[in-house]
């Protein structure tokens, strides 16, 4: 797997910034816990720099041997967050989670659209919500760490000529998340995804807002 470049390949220092952690005793923390991580899943890619603090945010260092990267997400989501591509979330818990600051990316929750559509056809309001922002997708990216429904809708939006900017699909559960996000390694859009039944809401947001920490730098 090739990795991309970091800044800070190789170094066992505290050289990022979390914009998240605003105190003190927060940032120690958060500090303690990022050399710890580097120094077991270690830091010669911004690959590296996500796998530590989705590792963290789980509290599992067996986190970093799930994730896979397609497509050179990383740098395909650092331009997208440059040129203030919304981010697109599925429910509010990854929206809330994302961080606010150090970027200008409206951050949309697909539950907050397309409910008419759910009742209508009886599918779930994250999937509805997905095809009701069919027109917002192009350029974004997507942030989903709950709703295998809503990813499986992506990608057939994906297969229809959408194409997002970047897709972080960790959809947890044992109904459809191995096998949605096993369909959005087959497509050609930079990804993010897990392997398996394990991801959810923690991975998501930690990977965005890593992303978002790495422009910031």
């Amino acid at each position: 797997m090739a990795k991309e470049s970091s800044p800070h390949a190789g170094t066992t220092e505290n050289t990022y910034i979390d914009l998240g952690a605003v105190t003190p005793e927060a940032f120690a923390i958060s500090s303690k816990s990022r050399k710890l991580a580097r120094s077991v899943i270690g830091n010669d890619s911004d690959e590296d720099r996500v796998r530590q603090r989705c590792s963290v945010a789980v509290g599992d260092f067996g986190m970093a041997e799930l994730l896979r990267f397609l497509h050179d997400p990383i740098p395909a989501g650092v331009q997208a967050l440059k040129g203030g591509a919304p981010i697109i979330t599925d429910i509010r818990m990854v929206q809330v989670g994302i961080q606010k600051k150090g970027h200008q990316s409206e951050v949309i929750c697909a539950l907050d659209h397309g409910l008419t559509t759910a009742q209508a056809k009886g599918i779930t309001r994250t999937s509805a919500g997905f095809l009701a922002l069919r027109d917002k997708l192009p350029g974004s990216i997507v942030a989903i760490g709950n709703a295998p429904s809503a990813l499986l809708t992506l990608c057939e939006l994906i297969e229809q000529g959408i194409r997002p900017a970047l897709v972080i699909g960790v959809p947890v559960g044992f109904v459809n998340a191995a096998e949605s996000k096993a369909l959005l390694r087959t497509v050609d859009i930079p990804s993010i995804s897990t392997e398996g039944t394990r991801g959810g809401t923690p991975i998501a947001v930690a990977a965005i807002n890593e992303i978002i920490t790495i422009i910031n730098e």
